[in-house]
This record gives structure tokens, sequence and C-alpha cells, in this order.
């Protein structure tokens, strides 16, 4: 149901990633809707290691937002404060809002446009295809999929991964350490854990690089990707009307809802928020449908009391091990092979991913 009256309400949506899109796309025909963001594209980030590849994976995993929000204004820049009524972004324009969404995920350095970070996996799959020997430091689950997608498309490479936690993937349980790390080393894969790479002391001897380790020891390889985490996109809320709502992580503290605690009209969804769960793509889309009905009921009706409350998600868990395998962790038990991977690693969930923003899967 479309907002009645004859003025839509203003939403400002702030983060064009998972859940940021999602929600944009979701409610462009309810509302008059501004999407703000850095770059000019959606990402299925989940895809990206396998983008590194394949490049030509990119084509269908790196979406340009007008593909998928055809009803609304898109603003090509960084928000850097919030008022009562209005956002402010780091070209000088001061948007006014409604109702606000704040979808900032992490902080992620890439192009501001699509062709451009295109062209960065041409230039990463170079690295990769060039090198005898890859150094992956990082051992969550982006540096195991990393890990994972080089060991099955380039077997004769000599892979290292280090990590400098006692075991890898710590964000789920042991079972599924376990089994990542039985995987990765039938594969060739080096495993090093408790152990940290200094960055800042490598040597070059021709086209190989040495590097040292935190234990004492070197590692010598051609080239290396850095696979730690990345922090929050929550630093420029800090001297805003929402510094008092963060916690000791930087996370947005919210209610059942997903409105930000102590506001009416501001929403949080994806990874920015305090929601006792797993970060992960999947539930960043479940907080975007939640907050998305939560709106469209405010704007029609203002009717509070019949939104919709979001449910943390429970301990699922999948990791992408290569183009057929892959570790689960649900709640009662945990597998890894090739079930898993039929469910996530062949395609990644893009095809699913594009048709949630109307989008053909192929």
């Amino acid at each position: 149901m479309e907002e009645t009256g004859t003025e839509r309400r203003r939403l400002v949506v702030i983060g064009g990633g998972i859940a940021g899109s999602l929600l944009a796309k979701s409610l462009q025909f309810h509302a008059d809707v501004t999407f703000i963001d850095p770059k000019e594209y959606f990402e299925i980030t989940w895809a990206s290691l396998r983008t590194m590849v394949e490049p030509s994976f990119g084509e269908r995993s790196v979406i340009n937002h007008r593909d998928y929000f055809t009803n609304g204004r898109i603003v090509t820049s960084t928000a850097i404060g919030i008022t009562e009524t209005e956002v402010l972004t780091a070209d000088d324009r001061s948007i006014a809002y409604d109702y606000l969404v704040i979808a900032t995920g992490h902080r992620d350095p890439v192009p501001k446009t699509r062709m451009e970070r295109l062209d960065q996996y041409q230039a990463e799959n170079q690295k990769i295809k060039s090198a005898q020997s890859v150094l992956i430091v990082g051992g969550g689950p982006t540096g195991v999929e990393l890990a994972g997608e080089i060991a099955v498309d380039f077997p004769e490479k000599q892979v290292t991964l280090v990590h400098s936690g006692s075991r890898l993937l710590e964000f789920i349980g042991p079972k599924a350490s376990d089994k990542t790390l039985q995987w990765l080393t039938s594969k060739r894969v080096n495993v090093k854990l408790e152990q940290k790479v200094d960055l800042n002391s490598i040597t070059n001897n021709n086209d190989t690089k040495t590097y040292h380790t935190s234990a004492g020891e070197t590692i010598r390889a051609d080239c290396h990707f850095l696979c730690t985490g990345k922090p929050l996109g929550s630093e420029w809320l800090e001297d805003t009307i929402l510094k008092n709502i963060l916690d000791g992580q930087g996370r947005l503290m919210v209610d059942e809802y997903l409105r930000v605690k102590g506001r009416k009209n501001i929403f949080a969804i994806g990874d920015i928020t305090d929601i006792p769960e797993i970060k992960q793509g999947y539930l960043a889309q479940k907080h975007a449908s939640v907050a998305a009905e939560n709106l469209k009921l405010l704007m029609a009706t203002g009717k509070e009391r019949k939104m919709s409350t979001y449910k943390p998600g429970s301990t699922t868990a999948l990791v992408s091990l290569g183009r057929r395998d892959a570790v689960a962790q649900f709640p009662f038990t945990t597998i890894s092979g090739i079930v898993p991977g039929m469910i996530k690693s062949r395609d990644l969930f893009v095809g699913k991913t594009r048709k949630q923003r109307g989008l053909q899967p192929h």
C-alpha cells in the first residue's frame, strides 16, 4: 500500500551494501527516497573471493544501484553528519528526512564506479595468476574462502595462510574450525596459527618477498592478501545526535523493531547494529525486510503497535571451500563437504540475491 495523501514521506537511506540496497529497493514506490552511498554500485560481497579467481563472475555480483533502484534520488557521496531533520554529506548537501535508515556496515575503501571495481578484480586476478606462491593474512571467513578459491582453481600454487587466533573461523564453533583446517590441509594449504605477519618489514629478493612472523618464522611468497576484519562504518556518527547511542564497540543500539534506541523515526540495519548474532549477509537482508515493513506501516498509518519485531538469527553459518565444498554450522550439527557446498558454493547465492532486487539471476 502506498502512502496516502498528497505528499509522500521523505526517506533517506545511508549505505548501499546488502541491507541498505534491499531496503531502498523495497521502499522506492512507498516513499520519496534519497539513497546515499559513496559508490555507484551494490556488490554481493560474499562473491568477491570467487571474482578474484574468476573476474567475469563480477559481471553478475557488482550491480549499478540504478539497475534496481529506479524510482528515487541517488547521492554518490559520504554521509558525514545527522541533525534532527537532515543528513549532511561530504559534498556539502543537506538532505531533509522524515524517516532515516542507517546501513553503513563496515568501512571498505573500494572504487567509486562499477567499471573501476571490475578492473580492480582483473588486477587482483593477474596478481594471483602471475604468482607461484601466495600469502594470505587472516583466518576468518574472507581469508579461508580466498585460500579455498586459490587452492581449487590454481592447485599448483603454494598457499600459506597465517592467522593470529588459536583456530580458524573463530566466529563459529570449533567443529567447523577443525573441519575447515582439515580441508585446507588436504588441498596443500600451509596454515600457521597463533602468529601475526609484520607487513612493515617485508624484504624483496628479485620477484619473491620475505615476510616475518611474530613467532620468528620467515615465509617466502610472491604476493600477499590482507584478509583481516574491517572497521565498522560508524566513526562518522560520533559527532552527531546519535553519539550516545553507540555501544563500546561502535555499534548502534537498536530496539526490537530495529529503530535506534530512543528514536521514533531512525532505523539501523545490518552489521552496524548491536544485535547479538553472527554478522552475515542473509541476516542483514532479514533486517532490511523487517525495517521495510515497519516503515511502510509507520508512513501509511503511524500505528506503532502493529510493527514487526526482529528476532536475532541462529548460529547457522556457511563458509565456502572452493567451487564444490563448504563447511556448514547448524544449531545442532556441523557438516562439511559437497552437501553444504551444493547450498552455497556453486553460485554463492548470487542469482537469488539478484532476484531479490528484481533483476535476472543470470
